[in-house]
């Protein structure tokens, strides 16, 4: 292409502008950073998952989906007065070049010649030229604003990094058994459907079984991490696998004359082990 970067960074900006000013989108100018949130991560996952399926020209077009959403927030805040776009990437250049003085060599040039090295000069410089306090546990240097399977993703690499860790993947396997019969243990080795109440009735105590949930899903997201398996590809995976499987059902089932409905469920499990290959 003939454009350069700088034309269409300018050309992004200025459609932005038009589709937020009067007689633009009603839409677009509607939002707000509160309603747009979730776009962000959305667009985050769409990203992730073209990335996962190495298709260009889809990496392409979800890259281009999450600068139009970083495009809409700073064209909200600076239709508000709180700070222009072109503050905005000043500021994140500044940061870059304070951050990276083993790159950008000024007085005093810093040696950082592995990534563990250009890492820790990064901490360092947030400390001593920004003023950033140092935290007080390495837990707070995990943003409370990631999912919370990412949250606790990185909450164990940070607790890892740190020694805490299990010697081996055995000793992980092992807890998530632990953390499932305790699972089993709250809805009473019986049917997991029974009863399930508040704090103050009779079976279950819902907010028990939810803790020890937790602990199920947190122990198998350390087995992730053990691996290096992030594990939010790894669901992104599985959901798109079972939503072809679905597919294949709902579609056999239709071919068929057959009603989705639990009573069916025998008929529908033989074309669910169709799609996966196995033996009926």
């Amino acid at each position: 292409m003939s454009i350069t970067p700088e034309q269409a960074f300018k050309r992004l900006y200025d459609t932005v502008m038009i589709l937020r000013s009067p007689g633009g989108c009603a839409w677009d100018l509607d939002q707000t950073p509160l309603s747009i949130r979730s776009n962000l991560i959305e667009e985050c996952y769409e990203l992730l998952e073209a990335i996962d399926e190495g298709d260009i020209e889809h990496i392409k077009e979800e890259l281009g989906d999450v600068f139009l959403v970083g495009s809409f927030f700073a064209n909200i805040y600076e239709q508000e007065g709180q700070f222009s776009t072109a503050e905005m990437l000043e500021g994140l250049s500044d940061k870059l070049v304070r951050r990276h003085p083993h790159v950008f060599a000024g007085e005093t040039p810093v040696e950082a010649a592995t990534p563990e090295e250009a890492l820790a000069s990064w901490t360092k410089m947030k400390i001593e030229k920004e003023g950033r306090k140092p935290s007080d546990s390495i837990m707070d240097d995990v943003s409370r604003g990631l999912p919370p399977f990412d949250r606790a993703y990185k909450l164990q690499k940070k607790a890892a990094k740190a020694g805490f860790d299990w010697p081996d993947a055995a000793g992980v396997i092992e807890k998530i058994r632990e953390e499932l019969e305790e699972v089993r243990a709250v809805v009473g080795g019986g049917d997991c459907c029974g009863a399930l109440t508040g704090a103050g009735g009779g079976g279950a105590s819902r907010g028990k079984l939810e803790e020890e949930l937790g602990d199920l899903l947190f122990s198998v997201i350390n087995l992730c991490r053990y691996f290096k398996i992030e594990p939010a590809h790894a669901l992104i995976r599985t959901n798109k696998k079972f939503i072809e499987r679905f597919k294949h059902v709902e579609a056999r089932m239709k071919e068929g004359g057959i009603e989705m409905k639990a009573a069916n469920l025998e008929v529908m499990d033989r074309y669910w082990n169709e799609m996966k290959g196995e033996p009926e």
